[in-house]
């Protein structure tokens, strides 16, 4: 892993020389999780231009995302206090979202719409991982609550086959999930489905959008 994170960032700092930043950070990812055993299958087209929201199981859902659809990622702000990790992080243009400081939204709406472009922005409304489906929190989506004009609004649902064992709990170290994943010898196999974007009545709000989000995940789970 050591040798492609190197790889990785020799020519991610080529291609910035050649002012071409986005090239690079979603191939590290998608290589990441090709190393943890990661197998994907694709069900579903992802719309252009889109918001997506996921359920969350997984650190490894990131590398899938991105692997998909080159996607970039809204994270909480405790991510950036661990150097390494926000600078690998800002590499791929993650917005941090800080939800305890309200005097920062509306610094943090124009970082979210200034994300919005070719690739699609990731959001994880149940603000966590686990290995059930929880509430979405519609104040996670406040930051593009209004919508930007000609965005699509996609569910997507994240399905493992040993999702028991691939999920990372409440409790546990991220460490110790990390080294439980990567000493496994089967194959981790997701199946990553687009789902049918939002329309109509569902858009009329941030929590009209994570309720509907919601359903739609929990009706594809079923």
């Amino acid at each position: 892993m050591g040798g492609w994170l190197a790889l990785c960032v020799s020519a991610h700092l080529v291609a910035r020389a050649f002012r071409k930043p986005d090239l690079v950070p979603p191939v590290f990812l998608a290589g990441l999780g090709r190393i943890a055993g990661l197998r994907l299958r694709v069900e579903g087209t992802p719309c252009p231009r889109s918001l997506l929201l996921a359920n969350h199981v997984s650190w490894l859902d990131i590398p899938a995302l991105a692997a998909t659809v080159r996607a970039v990622f809204i994270a909480h702000e405790g991510l950036a206090g661990q150097p390494v990790l926000k600078w690998l992080c800002e590499q791929n243009r993650t917005v941090f979202i800080a939800r305890s400081r309200r005097g920062t939204v509306g610094e943090q709406v124009e970082q979210v719409r200034a994300a919005f472009g070719t690739r699609p922005l990731v959001i994880f409304p149940e603000g966590t991982t686990g290995d059930a489906l929880l509430p979405f929190r519609s104040s996670l989506l406040a930051a593009i609550d209004p919508l930007p004009q000609g965005t699509s609004v996609q569910p997507v649902l994240l399905a493992y086959e040993d999702v028991q064992e691939i999920a990372w709990v409440d409790g546990e170290p991220g460490i110790a999930n990390a080294r439980r994943i990567l000493s496994r010898r089967r194959p981790v196999r997701l199946t990553v489905h687009f789902l049918e974007p939002l329309s109509g009545p569902a858009l009329a709000s941030r929590k009209t959008i994570a309720a509907a989000a919601r359903e739609a995940i929990e009706h594809a789970l079923a």
